[in-house]
């Protein structure tokens, strides 16, 4: 009896190791799941194969309940470096030309209002959701923001969330596609950046740190939303665009950033039924072709009035993460800053106005 309670003693530490163990594993088996789907599409000479791939692959695993969790560990760091990639598009010669995006920024808050109230309408008539997860899932916001609005208003935060998730994942698949068709052509092969003239070089890889680590005080500091990227982002836009480096970002490094979002964007579906999960695809599928029915609507609009192509409209109006967007934007060359200032713009619109106007159609909540 003593030399089992003694081995049994032994046992215990080795067991709490491995359940220690055991999340680590789980998300190194989603980045190898995600970065096998990027092998994949990239195989097969897909748009922005490693993002979609790597989004395609783990939300498979999520619907047959392998035993893989959300890599969120990685994602604050791939963030901040998203961030710094981004910023890298703001140069000097840039910002002469911020003030010619009066017109489509004006228009973003138009699109926000129109758009967000269809989509509302959509959830709540269509959907049969309750007045406030219908008001929170249809507003064009980040995931989070708009959880926590609806928790305090006692909507159904399980449904927002999984609404939301299912349209970034809709529209960052179809996404690269529309602009394919609006540019002319699909995107095809790597994916990468294509920014990169020369070596990435240790004076490169300081900046790369530097904006990285500093912008994630600097975001938390602030109390930034989506404070990972924006931080980055701000510090690695201000070295730019005041001429001190011109560095880019290397096309491993967006290689890597694609798998690491797009298994975030797959896993967030883990611990739910598949067919709930089917069944908020199909209601997000209808939400998705109203949002994309005003975007086009607007870039259309916008690009008669102001001479732009509506291709980079499209990116900057389109509701899917800022990350997610930006990502896009830098893999496909399309106007990065105008995309991510517009999208950073938008989630401060909703942030800002969302819960104040769910205020004041108080005597609607009950429908």
């Amino acid at each position: 009896m003593s030399g089992d309670r003694t081995s049994a003693e032994r046992r215990r530490p080795l067991r709490a190791l491995a359940e220690r163990r055991r999340p680590l594993l789980r998300a190194a088996l989603a980045l190898a799941l995600g970065t096998a789907g990027g092998a994949a599409f990239a195989w097969l000479d897909m748009p922005l194969p490693w993002m979609l791939g790597a989004m395609a692959l783990s939300t498979l695993a999520a619907l047959l309940s392998l035993p893989v969790s959300s890599p969120m560990a990685v994602r604050p760091p791939m963030s901040a470096v998203l961030g710094v990639l981004l910023g890298a598009a703001f140069t000097p010669e840039l910002f002469s030309q911020v003030l010619r995006w009066g017109p489509t920024i004006a228009g973003l808050a138009v699109f926000v209002a129109t758009a967000g109230a269809a989509a509302t309408l959509y959830f709540r008539y269509v959907a049969r959701m309750d007045w406030t997860t219908a008001y929170f899932a249809g507003m064009p916001g980040g995931l989070v923001e708009m959880v926590l609005a609806a928790e305090d208003r006692g909507g159904d935060t399980r449904t927002i969330a999984l609404i939301h998730s299912a349209r970034v994942f809709l529209i960052v698949f179809a996404i690269p596609f529309l602009v394919g068709i609006l540019e002319g052509g699909l995107p095809r092969g790597g994916g990468f950046s294509k920014l990169e003239p020369g070596g990435f070089g240790l004076a490169d890889l300081a900046w790369l740190v530097g904006c990285a680590a500093g912008g994630l005080w600097l975001g938390r500091r602030l109390r930034l939303p989506a404070a990972p990227l924006m931080g980055p982002l701000i510090l690695s836009a201000a070295a730019h665009g005041a001429g001190l480096t011109t560095f880019v970002p290397p096309d491993s490094l967006v290689a890597t950033a694609q798998v690491v979002i797009g298994t975030t964007i797959g896993c967030r579906f883990l611990g739910t039924p598949a067919r709930r999960i089917v069944v908020v695809l199909a209601y997000s599928l209808g939400a998705t072709a109203i949002f994309a029915a005003f975007t086009l609507a607007f870039a259309f609009a916008l690009g008669w009035l102001t001479g732009m192509r509506p291709a980079p409209i499209v990116l900057a109006y389109s509701p899917g993460g800022v990350a997610e967007m930006g990502l896009i934007a830098l893999a496909l060359q399309v106007e990065i800053a105008f995309v991510t200032v517009h999208h950073i713009l938008r989630l401060i619109m909703v942030m800002a106005f969302a819960p104040a106007l769910f205020r004041l159609l108080g005597p609607k909540r009950g429908g």
